[in-house]
């Protein structure tokens, strides 16, 4: 009888620090952050829309809810992919030269870091805006604006509006290419739906 309530004892020992649906990823850091123990399935989600789902996210040590963990311009999703020995998920700046992993160009082909997959990432994969000023955090630094400040210079403008180098293209639109997603127009307005906030502004 002590035998068995001794190993009913370290069952639930081991349920409460192991892994109860073997999804790869323990109890306590699923239930630290929002996850159910007993359902596998959460182990394939990826909560930040980073690339990375969260068992991959949970075994390189990035953040599950923060594509660029780092804060470094390169999300999770594209540091572990490019697997560039430059770069590291939880390291900003990993080879400690003063420039931030996301505006260095692993691959010499001229394009940054941060910027290489523009093109074919889609605007719910877009990266953290979170100061909402339509400027990706990973490109504020490119136009001297703060992140988590929409109106860097105080001037009652927000930053996506300004026009930083005077081309006539406002800063939220300097890096849109014909594919990126963040220019469609969902409500055929006429307005591209990264610049609906704008509408307010003329009327």
């Amino acid at each position: 009888m002590t035998a068995l309530l001794i190993s009913g004892a370290a069952t639930t020992a081991q349920a409460a620090t192991g892994d109860s649906d073997h999804d790869g990823i323990s109890n306590r850091f699923e239930r630290t952050h929002g996850m159910n123990p007993n359902r596998a399935a959460d182990a394939k989600a990826d909560f930040d829309k980073d690339g990375l789902n969260n068992l991959r996210e949970y075994q390189v040590g990035s953040a599950l809810r923060d594509e660029d963990t780092d804060n470094d311009g390169d999300d999770d999703g594209d540091e572990v992919r490019d697997g560039f020995a430059s770069t590291d998920v939880d390291d900003a700046d990993t080879d400690n030269d003063g420039t931030l992993d996301g505006d260095e160009d692993a691959n010499h082909d001229g394009i940054d870091n941060e910027d290489a997959d523009d093109a074919t990432e889609t605007c719910v994969a877009d990266d953290d805006d979170r100061d909402s000023d339509n400027i990706a955090d990973e490109d504020e630094n490119d136009f001297g604006f703060k992140v988590g400040d929409s109106d860097s210079d105080n001037d009652g403008v927000e930053d996506g509006n300004e026009d930083a180098d005077h081309d006539g293209v406002n800063d939220e639109d300097a890096d849109d290419s014909a594919s990126d997603d963040c220019d469609d127009d969902a409500d055929n307005d006429g307005v591209d739906d990264e610049d609906a906030d704008e509408d307010s502004l003329l009327s």
